[in-house]
């Protein structure tokens, strides 16, 4: 699937989530809650079938670790995917909890 305008993510704090828009459409989001403590819990990422294999998962997941790192969070990666994410890329500035620390 071609698409004219490069990915853009952007933080929806009404539904918990981070959302990666193509061409104006919401191709998929990552979950976050936090804990009013400096804790945030991402417990899921999803990418819609029609966007799958452009590499927007990991867009999508790079941009929103790195505004939670800007924004002084501690992340805690219950989604397999930023857990990989993170195993693979060093995030500037970012704090990790792991998911048994909860």
């Amino acid at each position: 699937m071609a698409h004219d305008a490069a990915p853009t993510v952007t933080r929806n704090d009404e539904k918990n989530r981070y959302e990666i828009h193509v061409d104006g459409a919401v191709a998929g989001y990552t979950l976050f809650t936090a804990d009013g403590s400096g804790r945030t819990v991402m417990p899921h990422t999803k990418i819609d079938p029609a966007y799958k294999g452009h590499g927007l998962g990991s867009t999508l997941v790079a941009d929103a670790l790195a505004d939670l790192a800007r924004r002084g969070e501690e992340v805690v990666p219950q989604c397999p995917f930023v857990a990989g994410y993170l195993q693979n890329h060093d995030v500037p500035g970012l704090t990790v909890a792991s998911p048994d620390a909860e």
